[in-house]
């Protein structure tokens, strides 16, 4: 199966084995760059250089631990065994969707499709919203990554954690009551069966069968499945654990060389401003409440980092910026960024995917600018 993984016409490599490679290619080409800065005595690049490696050294483990952990939950776990164990009820059904994090540690490119998927099986749009939100933050690894980038900083973590926790509710409960939650899907992404767009990372999230033949054959498969509900006991079928580990690794592999170039953009951008750009400039944003939280929230958005690696960028900024911009930018990014913006317009109507990102934007600037007044408040 994973020769097929990678179909015609997909943005990336063949070979899974590329993905393995992206890192380890930047860390080497920066180690390069920082000799020859050295020996050619230029100390702002070689002060560029030093930040960018460590940076991807740091976070590069938790980049590891995060996509095979996720890749694993893809090809065991499906999107009807979730949809099953998540309670429909209304308040508990919003707090176990906004902690599934914790037994589906999601990818943060998986969790659009997931979601789809989830509705398109009868999930109700609040449960569904509040899953799709959380998932990427409210997950082990990334709160273990957090605690690691701040220097074991609990309160760190458990601010990161309970902001992805209370505003994924609040969203959620929000849509519930508007008539655009009712129905958020496009027509063509209604019910299980309809084919859908594969995800970041390369492959289709919402692939159920177990063959070895083209993931756009999936649709009988889906029928025998809504015949048999009992059938959905995950993905690995008669596979051997060989077929079932070389799949995870291959999906992981895709999903390395998708979310590394990200975080190599933003580690890239993360030693910029830390080393070129004028202290002077980043000072004057940085020190304004509300303007330091809307500045890295929208680099958020732009740089679309991972969330298992956006903390350790997020730490290069404590020094220049609020502490509630620093928080804005890990719990916005995960939530709301470029990438996820282009998959979720591709299977919700677009009025859904406007007001869920007013929604969203305006409570994590609400949360920063509360993060910046409390610690305000503190200190006087």
């Amino acid at each position: 199966m994973t020769g097929d993984i990678y179909a015609r016409g997909r943005r990336f490599p063949a070979n899974p084995a590329w993905g393995w490679l992206v890192l380890a290619g930047a860390a080497a080409a920066s180690a390069a760059a920082g000799l020859l800065a050295r020996r050619a005595n230029f100390p702002g690049l070689s002060d560029f250089t030093t930040v960018f490696f460590s940076i991807l050294l740091e976070a590069f483990p938790f980049i590891l631990l995060g996509t095979l952990i996720s890749s694993a939950i893809h090809i065991l776990v499906s999107a009807e065994t979730i949809a099953r164990i998540l309670p429909r009820s209304r308040l508990t059904g919003l707090l176990a969707a906004s902690a599934a994090g914790f037994a589906f540690p999601i990818c943060e490119c998986a969790n659009v499709p997931v979601t789809r998927r989830l509705l398109a099986k009868g999930l109700p749009a609040p449960l569904a919203v509040t899953f799709l939100l959380a998932v990427a933050i409210v997950n082990p690894v990334v709160l273990f990554s957090t605690w690691v980038a701040f220097g074991g900083n609990l309160g760190m973590v458990l601010l990161r954690g309970f902001l992805g926790m209370g505003i994924a509710v609040l969203t959620g409960w929000i849509v519930g009551f508007l008539p655009i939650g009712r129905q958020p899907l496009r027509e063509a992404s209604r019910g299980g069966a309809v084919e859908e767009r594969e995800c970041e990372c390369g492959h289709d999230h919402d692939h159920e069968c177990d063959c070895s033949q083209d993931n756009d054959h999936h649709h009988d498969h889906e029928i025998e499945r809504d015949a048999n509900p009992d059938a959905d006991v995950g993905r690995t079928g008669k596979r051997g654990a060989a077929d079932i580990a070389l799949e995870i690794l291959s999906h992981a592999g895709a999903e390395i060389y998708s979310v590394g170039r990200y975080l190599i953009l933003g580690a890239a951008v993360a030693a910029l401003m830390q080393t070129i750009l004028p202290r002077a400039a980043l000072v004057g944003v940085g020190a304004s409440p509300l303007l330091s939280v809307a500045a890295l929230m929208a680099l958020a958005y732009l740089l679309s980092l991972c969330s298992e690696a956006d903390a350790f960028i997020a730490a290069t900024f404590a020094g220049y910026f609020t502490p509630g911009a620093v928080m804005a930018f890990m719990v916005y990014g995960p939530m709301m960024d470029v990438k996820n913006t282009l998959m979720l317009l591709d299977g919700f109507k677009p009025r859904f995917v406007a007001v869920l990102f007013t929604l969203v934007t305006a409570a994590c600037l609400g949360a920063g600018l509360l993060v910046n007044l409390l610690v305000a408040g503190n200190a006087a």
